[in-house]
Protein backbone atom coordinates (compact mmCIF):
# COMPACT_ATOMS: atom_id res chain seq x y z
CA UNK A 1 0.00 0.00 0.00
CA UNK A 2 1.57 3.12 -0.58
CA UNK A 3 0.94 6.32 2.55
CA UNK A 4 0.44 9.57 0.87
CA UNK A 5 0.56 12.60 3.07
CA UNK A 6 -1.15 12.69 6.19
CA UNK A 7 -2.71 15.76 7.71
CA UNK A 8 -4.23 15.91 11.31
CA UNK A 9 -7.87 17.40 12.10
CA UNK A 10 -8.54 19.75 15.30
CA UNK A 11 -11.22 18.10 16.82
CA UNK A 12 -12.73 20.85 17.80
CA UNK A 13 -13.68 21.11 13.83
CA UNK A 14 -15.45 17.98 14.13
CA UNK A 15 -18.81 18.14 16.26
CA UNK A 16 -21.92 16.43 16.30
CA UNK A 17 -23.78 18.66 14.24
CA UNK A 18 -20.88 18.25 11.57
CA UNK A 19 -21.68 17.30 8.12
CA UNK A 20 -19.14 15.27 6.35
CA UNK A 21 -17.83 14.63 2.59
CA UNK A 22 -16.10 12.09 1.69
CA UNK A 23 -14.05 10.98 -1.15
CA UNK A 24 -15.08 8.36 -3.82
CA UNK A 25 -14.42 5.37 -1.34
CA UNK A 26 -14.07 1.57 -2.23
CA UNK A 27 -15.76 -0.80 0.81
CA UNK A 28 -15.91 -4.46 0.42
CA UNK A 29 -15.19 -7.97 3.11
CA UNK A 30 -12.70 -8.16 4.65
CA UNK A 31 -10.11 -10.69 2.52
CA UNK A 32 -9.90 -13.50 5.48
CA UNK A 33 -12.51 -11.96 8.42
CA UNK A 34 -16.00 -11.84 8.15
CA UNK A 35 -15.77 -9.07 10.78
CA UNK A 36 -13.58 -6.33 8.89
CA UNK A 37 -13.73 -4.30 5.89
CA UNK A 38 -11.30 -2.77 3.78
CA UNK A 39 -11.74 0.79 2.57
CA UNK A 40 -9.57 3.07 0.72
CA UNK A 41 -8.83 5.31 -2.02
CA UNK A 42 -8.13 3.83 -4.91
CA UNK A 43 -6.98 7.23 -6.92
CA UNK A 44 -4.00 7.76 -3.89
CA UNK A 45 -3.62 3.86 -3.62
CA UNK A 46 -4.42 4.19 0.37
CA UNK A 47 -6.43 1.44 1.93
CA UNK A 48 -7.18 0.23 5.31
CA UNK A 49 -8.84 -2.55 7.52
CA UNK A 50 -11.59 -1.44 9.89
CA UNK A 51 -13.89 -3.43 11.56
CA UNK A 52 -17.39 -4.22 9.95
CA UNK A 53 -19.33 -1.86 11.49
CA UNK A 54 -17.25 1.39 10.04
CA UNK A 55 -18.94 0.45 6.77
CA UNK A 56 -22.71 1.53 7.90
CA UNK A 57 -20.77 4.86 9.53
CA UNK A 58 -19.31 5.56 5.78
CA UNK A 59 -22.35 4.25 4.19
CA UNK A 60 -24.37 7.12 7.08
CA UNK A 61 -21.95 9.69 6.56
CA UNK A 62 -22.01 9.46 3.02
CA UNK A 63 -25.82 10.28 3.21
CA UNK A 64 -24.78 13.40 4.08
CA UNK A 65 -26.15 12.67 7.70
CA UNK A 66 -24.65 14.42 10.81
CA UNK A 67 -22.61 12.93 12.93
CA UNK A 68 -24.31 12.53 15.94
CA UNK A 69 -27.41 11.17 13.53
CA UNK A 70 -24.86 8.99 12.64
CA UNK A 71 -24.03 8.01 16.37
CA UNK A 72 -27.22 7.26 17.44
CA UNK A 73 -28.10 5.21 14.37
CA UNK A 74 -25.36 2.82 14.56
CA UNK A 75 -25.73 2.66 18.50
CA UNK A 76 -29.63 1.56 17.62
CA UNK A 77 -28.60 -1.08 14.48
CA UNK A 78 -25.63 -2.59 16.00
CA UNK A 79 -25.53 -1.83 19.64
CA UNK A 80 -22.20 -0.15 19.32
CA UNK A 81 -21.21 2.74 21.02
CA UNK A 82 -18.16 4.67 18.85
CA UNK A 83 -17.51 7.99 18.64
CA UNK A 84 -17.95 9.05 15.54
CA UNK A 85 -16.35 12.38 15.61
CA UNK A 86 -12.72 10.19 16.44
CA UNK A 87 -13.46 8.52 13.66
CA UNK A 88 -14.12 10.93 11.15
CA UNK A 89 -10.63 12.76 12.32
CA UNK A 90 -9.14 9.04 11.91
CA UNK A 91 -10.49 9.30 7.97
CA UNK A 92 -9.41 12.31 7.74
CA UNK A 93 -5.41 11.33 8.48
CA UNK A 94 -6.41 8.93 5.76
CA UNK A 95 -6.71 12.03 3.58
CA UNK A 96 -10.79 9.70 2.97
CA UNK A 97 -12.60 13.30 4.17
CA UNK A 98 -13.10 15.63 1.26
CA UNK A 99 -14.89 18.49 3.33
CA UNK A 100 -16.45 18.91 6.91
CA UNK A 101 -19.10 21.25 7.29
CA UNK A 102 -18.91 22.80 3.99
CA UNK A 103 -14.46 23.33 4.52
CA UNK A 104 -12.44 21.23 2.32
CA UNK A 105 -9.78 19.30 4.12
CA UNK A 106 -6.27 19.53 2.79
CA UNK A 107 -4.40 16.92 1.05
CA UNK A 108 -2.28 14.82 -1.21
CA UNK A 109 -3.22 15.55 -4.68
CA UNK A 110 -3.88 12.28 -6.42
CA UNK A 111 -1.52 11.25 -9.48
CA UNK A 112 -3.63 10.69 -12.68
CA UNK A 113 -4.26 7.38 -13.41
CA UNK A 114 -1.64 6.03 -17.32
CA UNK A 115 -4.35 5.95 -20.17
CA UNK A 116 -7.35 6.47 -17.99
CA UNK A 117 -9.32 6.74 -21.04
CA UNK A 118 -9.43 3.00 -21.12
CA UNK A 119 -12.14 2.26 -19.39
CA UNK A 120 -13.38 -1.30 -17.92
CA UNK A 121 -16.00 -2.14 -20.59
CA UNK A 122 -13.06 -1.53 -23.16
CA UNK A 123 -10.74 -4.23 -21.72
CA UNK A 124 -13.19 -6.50 -19.98
CA UNK A 125 -13.19 -8.82 -23.03
CA UNK A 126 -9.05 -9.66 -23.03
CA UNK A 127 -9.75 -11.82 -19.85
CA UNK A 128 -13.04 -13.28 -20.95
CA UNK A 129 -12.92 -17.26 -20.85
CA UNK A 130 -12.85 -16.94 -24.75
CA UNK A 131 -9.73 -15.50 -24.85
CA UNK A 132 -7.93 -17.45 -22.12
CA UNK A 133 -8.92 -20.29 -24.39
CA UNK A 134 -7.18 -18.99 -27.30
CA UNK A 135 -4.21 -18.29 -24.84
CA UNK A 136 -4.21 -21.73 -23.96
CA UNK A 137 -4.25 -23.32 -27.24
CA UNK A 138 -1.65 -21.04 -28.48
CA UNK A 139 0.60 -21.77 -25.85
CA UNK A 140 0.27 -25.69 -25.66
CA UNK A 141 0.01 -25.73 -29.30
CA UNK A 142 3.75 -23.92 -29.20
CA UNK A 143 4.70 -26.97 -26.28
CA UNK A 144 3.54 -29.74 -28.52
CA UNK A 145 5.91 -28.13 -31.62
CA UNK A 146 8.85 -27.60 -29.41
CA UNK A 147 8.86 -30.95 -28.18
CA UNK A 148 8.45 -32.60 -31.65
CA UNK A 149 11.14 -29.95 -32.72
CA UNK A 150 13.56 -29.66 -29.91
CA UNK A 151 15.59 -27.65 -32.57
CA UNK A 152 13.30 -24.82 -31.82
CA UNK A 153 14.27 -24.09 -28.15
CA UNK A 154 16.16 -20.86 -27.31
CA UNK A 155 19.77 -21.25 -27.33
CA UNK A 156 22.36 -18.95 -25.58
CA UNK A 157 24.26 -18.06 -29.84
CA UNK A 158 20.85 -17.26 -30.79
CA UNK A 159 21.37 -14.00 -28.74
CA UNK A 160 24.42 -12.92 -31.43
CA UNK A 161 22.60 -12.94 -34.21
CA UNK A 162 25.11 -10.28 -35.67
CA UNK A 163 28.78 -10.67 -36.62
CA UNK A 164 28.81 -7.20 -34.54
CA UNK A 165 28.18 -7.18 -30.34
CA UNK A 166 27.24 -4.19 -30.33
CA UNK A 167 24.11 -4.00 -32.95
CA UNK A 168 23.23 -7.59 -31.58
CA UNK A 169 23.08 -5.22 -27.67
CA UNK A 170 20.95 -2.64 -29.26
CA UNK A 171 18.89 -4.29 -31.17
CA UNK A 172 17.64 -6.84 -28.29
CA UNK A 173 17.69 -4.44 -25.97
CA UNK A 174 14.94 -2.77 -28.40
CA UNK A 175 13.25 -6.16 -28.36
CA UNK A 176 13.26 -6.43 -24.05
CA UNK A 177 11.93 -2.40 -24.22
CA UNK A 178 9.12 -4.04 -26.45
CA UNK A 179 8.45 -7.22 -23.76
CA UNK A 180 9.06 -4.92 -20.85
CA UNK A 181 6.66 -2.88 -22.49
CA UNK A 182 3.80 -4.94 -23.39
CA UNK A 183 4.14 -6.83 -19.93
CA UNK A 184 3.57 -3.81 -17.88
CA UNK A 185 0.74 -2.72 -20.12
CA UNK A 186 -0.78 -6.24 -19.76
CA UNK A 187 -0.50 -5.50 -15.71
CA UNK A 188 -2.54 -1.73 -15.90
CA UNK A 189 -4.88 -3.58 -18.43
CA UNK A 190 -5.94 -6.40 -16.20
CA UNK A 191 -6.13 -3.89 -13.17
CA UNK A 192 -8.30 -1.48 -15.09
CA UNK A 193 -10.31 -4.77 -16.15
CA UNK A 194 -11.33 -4.82 -12.47
CA UNK A 195 -11.63 -1.33 -12.17
CA UNK A 196 -8.81 0.09 -10.77
CA UNK A 197 -6.63 2.84 -11.77
CA UNK A 198 -2.52 1.92 -12.26
CA UNK A 199 0.36 3.73 -13.69
CA UNK A 200 3.63 2.60 -15.16
CA UNK A 201 6.95 4.16 -14.19
CA UNK A 202 10.68 3.43 -14.04
CA UNK A 203 11.80 2.23 -10.74
CA UNK A 204 14.90 0.18 -8.92
CA UNK A 205 15.32 -3.56 -7.48
CA UNK A 206 18.78 -4.03 -5.79
CA UNK A 207 20.77 -3.19 -8.75
CA UNK A 208 18.58 -3.65 -11.66
CA UNK A 209 16.79 -0.82 -13.11
CA UNK A 210 12.69 -2.02 -14.05
CA UNK A 211 9.31 -0.61 -15.28
CA UNK A 212 6.71 -1.11 -12.57
CA UNK A 213 3.35 -0.70 -12.80
CA UNK A 214 1.71 0.74 -9.75
CA UNK A 215 -1.39 -1.20 -9.24
CA UNK A 216 -2.01 -0.41 -5.28
CA UNK A 217 -6.09 -0.13 -5.93
CA UNK A 218 -6.30 -3.34 -6.62
CA UNK A 219 -6.79 -3.92 -2.80
CA UNK A 220 -9.98 -2.77 -3.02
CA UNK A 221 -11.09 -5.89 -4.95
CA UNK A 222 -11.04 -9.17 -3.11
CA UNK A 223 -8.07 -11.60 -3.36
CA UNK A 224 -9.03 -14.37 -5.42
CA UNK A 225 -9.64 -11.71 -8.41
CA UNK A 226 -6.30 -9.85 -7.94
CA UNK A 227 -4.02 -13.07 -9.51
CA UNK A 228 -5.26 -11.81 -13.02
CA UNK A 229 -3.20 -8.75 -12.39
CA UNK A 230 -0.54 -10.02 -10.66
CA UNK A 231 -0.13 -13.20 -13.83
CA UNK A 232 -0.94 -11.13 -16.24
CA UNK A 233 2.03 -9.57 -17.63
CA UNK A 234 3.83 -13.47 -17.44
CA UNK A 235 0.92 -14.92 -19.07
CA UNK A 236 1.51 -12.21 -21.94
CA UNK A 237 5.03 -13.21 -22.05
CA UNK A 238 4.28 -16.87 -22.52
CA UNK A 239 1.89 -15.65 -25.45
CA UNK A 240 4.42 -13.64 -27.36
CA UNK A 241 7.04 -16.62 -27.16
CA UNK A 242 4.59 -19.58 -28.18
CA UNK A 243 3.33 -17.34 -30.93
CA UNK A 244 6.78 -16.31 -32.25
CA UNK A 245 7.86 -19.99 -31.69
CA UNK A 246 5.14 -21.41 -34.36
CA UNK A 247 5.71 -18.48 -37.00
CA UNK A 248 9.56 -20.19 -37.08
CA UNK A 249 7.98 -23.61 -37.02
CA UNK A 250 5.76 -23.16 -39.47
CA UNK A 251 6.34 -19.78 -41.66
CA UNK A 252 8.33 -19.50 -45.00
CA UNK A 253 10.69 -17.21 -43.30
CA UNK A 254 14.04 -15.67 -44.57
CA UNK A 255 17.03 -16.50 -42.75
CA UNK A 256 17.70 -12.69 -41.23
CA UNK A 257 13.63 -12.74 -40.02
CA UNK A 258 14.30 -16.09 -38.13
CA UNK A 259 17.13 -15.11 -36.38
CA UNK A 260 15.74 -11.83 -35.75
CA UNK A 261 12.58 -14.02 -34.35
CA UNK A 262 14.79 -16.29 -32.29
CA UNK A 263 16.78 -13.32 -30.76
CA UNK A 264 13.11 -11.72 -29.82
CA UNK A 265 12.13 -15.66 -28.31
CA UNK A 266 15.40 -15.54 -26.28
CA UNK A 267 14.98 -11.93 -25.02
CA UNK A 268 11.14 -12.79 -23.80
CA UNK A 269 12.45 -16.39 -22.38
CA UNK A 270 15.12 -14.64 -20.24
CA UNK A 271 12.42 -12.23 -18.35
CA UNK A 272 10.36 -15.24 -16.95
CA UNK A 273 12.81 -16.82 -14.49
CA UNK A 274 13.51 -13.08 -12.99
CA UNK A 275 9.75 -13.05 -11.57
CA UNK A 276 11.03 -15.98 -9.30
CA UNK A 277 13.40 -13.47 -7.29
CA UNK A 278 10.15 -12.85 -5.09
CA UNK A 279 12.94 -11.41 -2.47
CA UNK A 280 12.87 -7.93 -5.18
CA UNK A 281 9.10 -7.97 -5.50
CA UNK A 282 8.24 -9.45 -8.53
CA UNK A 283 5.00 -10.57 -10.25
CA UNK A 284 4.91 -13.93 -8.10
CA UNK A 285 6.21 -12.51 -4.80
CA UNK A 286 2.66 -10.38 -5.12
CA UNK A 287 1.26 -13.77 -5.91
CA UNK A 288 3.01 -14.95 -3.12
CA UNK A 289 1.77 -12.68 -0.53
CA UNK A 290 -1.86 -13.23 -1.05
CA UNK A 291 -1.62 -16.89 -0.78
CA UNK A 292 -0.12 -16.67 2.46
CA UNK A 293 -2.19 -14.45 3.65
CA UNK A 294 0.13 -11.40 4.40
CA UNK A 295 -1.02 -7.61 4.07
CA UNK A 296 2.84 -6.75 3.52
CA UNK A 297 5.28 -9.81 3.32
CA UNK A 298 8.28 -7.98 1.73
CA UNK A 299 7.96 -4.97 4.50
CA UNK A 300 7.21 -6.97 7.43
CA UNK A 301 9.89 -9.43 6.34
CA UNK A 302 12.87 -6.46 6.26
CA UNK A 303 11.75 -5.24 9.64
CA UNK A 304 12.48 -8.67 11.24
CA UNK A 305 15.90 -9.06 9.16
CA UNK A 306 16.78 -5.78 10.67
CA UNK A 307 15.59 -7.01 14.09
CA UNK A 308 17.51 -9.99 13.55
CA UNK A 309 20.53 -8.00 12.51
CA UNK A 310 20.00 -5.66 15.31
CA UNK A 311 19.83 -9.13 17.84
CA UNK A 312 23.30 -10.25 16.33
CA UNK A 313 24.80 -6.64 17.07
CA UNK A 314 23.94 -6.55 20.41
CA UNK A 315 26.07 -9.67 21.49
CA UNK A 316 29.02 -7.27 20.54
CA UNK A 317 27.68 -3.42 21.93
CA UNK A 318 24.80 -3.95 23.89
CA UNK A 319 21.78 -0.74 22.55
CA UNK A 320 20.21 1.51 24.82
CA UNK A 321 16.97 -0.04 24.13
CA UNK A 322 16.71 -3.75 23.52
CA UNK A 323 14.96 -4.29 19.91
CA UNK A 324 11.59 -5.70 19.40
CA UNK A 325 10.49 -8.74 17.47
CA UNK A 326 8.27 -6.65 14.81
CA UNK A 327 6.32 -10.23 14.49
CA UNK A 328 5.11 -10.17 17.46
CA UNK A 329 1.89 -8.74 16.82
CA UNK A 330 1.28 -10.43 13.60
CA UNK A 331 -1.20 -13.25 12.99
CA UNK A 332 0.52 -16.81 13.67
CA UNK A 333 0.12 -17.78 10.14
CA UNK A 334 1.34 -14.38 9.11
CA UNK A 335 4.04 -14.21 11.83
CA UNK A 336 5.30 -17.70 10.06
CA UNK A 337 5.58 -16.98 7.02
CA UNK A 338 7.21 -13.61 7.10
CA UNK A 339 9.98 -15.04 9.41
CA UNK A 340 10.29 -17.68 6.86
CA UNK A 341 10.68 -15.07 3.95
CA UNK A 342 13.15 -12.76 5.29
CA UNK A 343 15.39 -15.53 5.13
CA UNK A 344 14.65 -16.15 1.36
CA UNK A 345 14.73 -11.84 1.57
CA UNK A 346 18.15 -11.64 3.82
CA UNK A 347 19.93 -14.78 1.24
CA UNK A 348 18.38 -13.42 -2.44
CA UNK A 349 19.59 -10.14 -1.71
CA UNK A 350 22.95 -11.09 -0.53
CA UNK A 351 23.77 -13.44 -2.95
CA UNK A 352 22.51 -11.44 -6.26
CA UNK A 353 24.56 -8.13 -4.42
CA UNK A 354 27.60 -10.54 -4.34
CA UNK A 355 27.39 -12.04 -7.62
CA UNK A 356 26.96 -8.23 -9.19
CA UNK A 357 29.87 -6.90 -6.96
CA UNK A 358 32.30 -9.19 -8.34
CA UNK A 359 31.09 -10.73 -11.39
CA UNK A 360 27.78 -8.16 -13.18
CA UNK A 361 29.70 -4.74 -12.04
CA UNK A 362 33.04 -6.04 -13.15
CA UNK A 363 31.78 -7.08 -16.51
CA UNK A 364 30.21 -4.22 -17.36
CA UNK A 365 32.84 -1.58 -16.57
CA UNK A 366 35.34 -3.59 -18.67
CA UNK A 367 32.69 -3.91 -21.62
CA UNK A 368 32.69 -0.33 -21.46
CA UNK A 369 36.49 0.25 -21.27
CA UNK A 370 36.97 -2.06 -24.28
CA UNK A 371 34.46 -0.10 -25.83
CA UNK A 372 35.49 3.55 -25.07
CA UNK A 373 39.31 2.54 -26.26
CA UNK A 374 37.13 0.91 -29.64
CA UNK A 375 35.89 4.04 -30.19
CA UNK A 376 39.01 6.11 -29.48
CA UNK A 377 40.82 3.77 -31.85
CA UNK A 378 38.61 4.29 -34.35
CA UNK A 379 38.89 8.25 -34.01
CA UNK A 380 42.87 7.23 -34.63
CA UNK A 381 42.22 5.67 -37.79
CA UNK A 382 41.57 2.50 -36.69
CA UNK A 383 38.46 -0.03 -37.88
CA UNK A 384 35.63 2.39 -38.12
CA UNK A 385 32.88 -0.19 -38.27
CA UNK A 386 34.35 -1.63 -34.79
CA UNK A 387 34.34 2.34 -33.49
CA UNK A 388 30.65 2.17 -34.74
CA UNK A 389 29.76 -0.66 -33.25
CA UNK A 390 31.19 -0.07 -29.99
CA UNK A 391 29.56 3.33 -29.70
CA UNK A 392 26.02 1.16 -30.03
CA UNK A 393 27.36 -0.45 -26.94
CA UNK A 394 28.44 2.37 -24.57
CA UNK A 395 25.11 3.74 -25.86
CA UNK A 396 22.85 1.06 -24.45
CA UNK A 397 24.68 0.18 -21.72
CA UNK A 398 25.81 3.66 -20.34
CA UNK A 399 21.94 4.36 -20.93
CA UNK A 400 20.88 1.75 -18.91
CA UNK A 401 23.23 2.50 -16.58
CA UNK A 402 22.58 6.48 -15.61
CA UNK A 403 19.09 6.00 -16.15
CA UNK A 404 19.17 3.38 -13.10
CA UNK A 405 21.20 6.36 -11.06
CA UNK A 406 18.69 8.71 -12.20
CA UNK A 407 16.08 6.24 -10.76
CA UNK A 408 17.67 5.22 -8.09
CA UNK A 409 17.61 8.70 -6.39
CA UNK A 410 14.84 10.24 -7.79
CA UNK A 411 12.89 7.27 -6.31
CA UNK A 412 14.85 7.56 -2.86
CA UNK A 413 15.19 11.22 -2.48
CA UNK A 414 12.95 11.64 1.00
CA UNK A 415 14.71 8.69 2.29
CA UNK A 416 18.22 10.32 1.88
CA UNK A 417 16.96 13.46 2.81
CA UNK A 418 15.95 12.18 6.48
CA UNK A 419 19.29 10.32 6.25
CA UNK A 420 21.37 13.89 6.16
CA UNK A 421 18.79 15.22 9.13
Amino acid sequence: MRAGGRVSVPAAEVGAGSVVRLHPLVVRPGDDDPETIVAGRPDLGEFVELPAVCAEVIRLLGEGRPVADVEAAVADEHDVELDVADFVESLADLEFVAEIDGRPVPGTAPKAAHFAGITERHVRPLFARPVRLVWLAVVAAAALTVIVRPGLFPHHRDFFWSEYTGLSVLVNTAFFSVVASVHEMMHLLAARSLGAPARIAFGTRLHYLVVQTDVTAIWGVPRRRRYRVYLAGMASDLFLIATMLLAVAYLPLSGFAEALLRAFILTTLLCLPLQAQIYMRTDLYFVLRDLLRCKDLFGDGLRYVRYLLAQALAVVKKPASPATDPTGELAPHERRAVRIYAVALALGGSVTLTVFAFYGGPIIVNGLAHAFAAVREGLRGGSVVAAVDAALLILVEGGIQVMFLVTFFRTRRPWLRRSRS
